[in-house]
């Protein structure tokens, strides 16, 4: 193992348009969609329209994101990077910090999902709490294990398991469009609170799912002409998410009774069931399975790349600096896989649906500093690059500001409190890496 002030990646091994979309879509679309149609059904037709409101949100952060990527684009550590390039040391630590929690909350979340679908193949994981624990772990460690290889075999693995992912999605949604039962959707708010507050429930939610449009701008130092690229990939990710997740919630909701759908651990795959018949519950659940393995994988890339880049700034524990000879963060990899494996196994008591609620909700609070500082950034950039006709992109930045504070009041109080919590939890860190600075 060794200590690099640089990546040591020359221009042909980096990676272009097609890998960094594949990067976006595929950190998006995981256990979110595939475990979400069960956590949503308590709350009936209206989550519709959480759905609707999130994907607007996600597309107003990924245009923010897109230009960021475009203002800053030889940089590493995406949210990071450009909090400390528009605020200073202070925030970019604090964002850094929120980040990588996120992120390490969002593995727990993946494994969790992915051991959900995996039960349609060994129904013993869902009967045995610790056969489900081991199989969680062993896969959170065995995408540790390929995130030590070089960035184009990560790469290569997130395309695959992309398009092995989409397709079963996309069958789902546009054939189950065929078997809606309006009655599933009404009462159109089973969550007896007020429509205002089941749509900022649901748009909390459902905001989990977008998580990592932006992928692509946290390696941007390991992608091909970033300026053009990461804005492209981040945009056109995201919208084709957005479509793919409103299709296929519309077609899972319109064909299981809610009462079923509530208690379901695989709704994709009983909705294939209902479509084709018992076998294709197996096809749809092994998508699944592919679907969450490439999210994971995805996530276990950035959840090195943030903490490292932190660390070259003199703002993490220089531990996380560390790569090994093919330049992957190999220290925040297992440090990050770690933390990930001890939450998953706090949160195994509760059922498999609570806990990835749980554990979802978190991620989303966290994840939200970074989102917050980056917006505030994206304002502060454009000044400083004196940029042209700005005017339209400030109103995109207020936006995508005033939509993440609402998330914020949405997660609801235990979950805000843990967060904050978490956060101030760094503040200590923070202080000793500046005093031995």
């Amino acid at each position: 193992m060794r200590e690099e002030t640089l990546y040591p990646i020359k221009e042909t091994n980096k990676i272009g348009f097609w890998s960094s979309t594949a990067l976006v879509v595929g950190n998006m679309i995981g256990s979110g969609i595939f475990l979400l149609p069960s956590t949503l059904a308590i709350y009936g037709g209206i989550s519709l329209l959480g759905w609707l409101f999130s994907s607007l949100g996600a597309v107003l952060l990924a245009l923010v994101f897109g230009h960021l990527g475009r203002l800053a684009p030889q940089t590493t550590g995406g949210p990071y990077a450009y909090t400390r390039k528009g605020l200073g040391d202070f925030p970019a630590y604090l964002v850094a910090w929120g980040y990588w929690i996120s992120i390490w909350c969002t593995n727990a979340a993946i494994a969790v999902a992915l051991v959900g679908y995996l039960g349609v193949f060994f129904p013993l994981l869902g009967e045995q709490p610790l056969a489900a624990v081991l199989t969680g772990l062993g896969c959170i460690w065995l995408f540790s294990w390929i995130n030590s290889k070089d960035i184009k075999t990560i790469a290569l693995v997130q395309i695959i398991t992309t398009l092995l992912k989409i397709t079963p999605i996309i069958l789902v949604g546009f054939v189950g469009l065929l078997y809606l039962q309006s009655d599933h959707f009404v009462p159109f708010n089973l969550s007896g609170t007020s429509n205002f507050s089941a749509i900022t429930a649901t748009t909390t939610l459902t905001l989990f799912a977008f998580l990592g449009m932006e992928s692509a701008t946290v390696p941007s130092a390991t992608i091909r002409n970033p300026e053009k690229t990461v804005k492209k990939a981040t945009i056109v990710g995201t919208l084709f998410t957005v479509v793919v997740y409103i299709l296929s919630s519309v077609a899972i909701m319109g064909s299981i009774p809610p009462e079923t759908l509530a208690v379901s651990t695989a709704p994709f795959a009983d909705v294939a069931a209902l479509i084709w018949g018992p076998s294709a519950r197996y096809i749809v659940a092994a998508g699944a399975v592919i679907a969450t393995m490439g999210a994971l994988n995805g996530w276990i890339l950035i959840q090195g790349q943030i903490p490292m880049a932190a660390a070259r700034d003199k703002l993490f524990p220089q531990v996380f600096k560390k790569v090994n000879r093919r330049g992957a963060p190999i220290s925040g990899i297992v440090i990050s896989s770690i933390l990930a494996s001890l939450l998953m196994l706090l949160n195994y008591s509760k059922s498999l649906v609570a806990a990835f609620a749980f554990m979802m909700k978190l991620s989303t609070l966290s994840v939200l500093t970074p989102y917050l500082f980056s917006t505030a950034s994206f304002a502060i950039l454009m000044f400083l690059n004196k940029e042209k006709n700005s005017t339209g992109k400030l109103i995109i930045a207020l936006l995508a500001f005033c939509f993440s504070i609402w998330i914020v009041i949405g997660c609801g109080q235990e979950i805000v409190f843990l967060g904050f919590l978490l956060l101030m939890m760094g503040i200590p860190f923070y202080v000793w890496l500046q005093r031995n600075k």
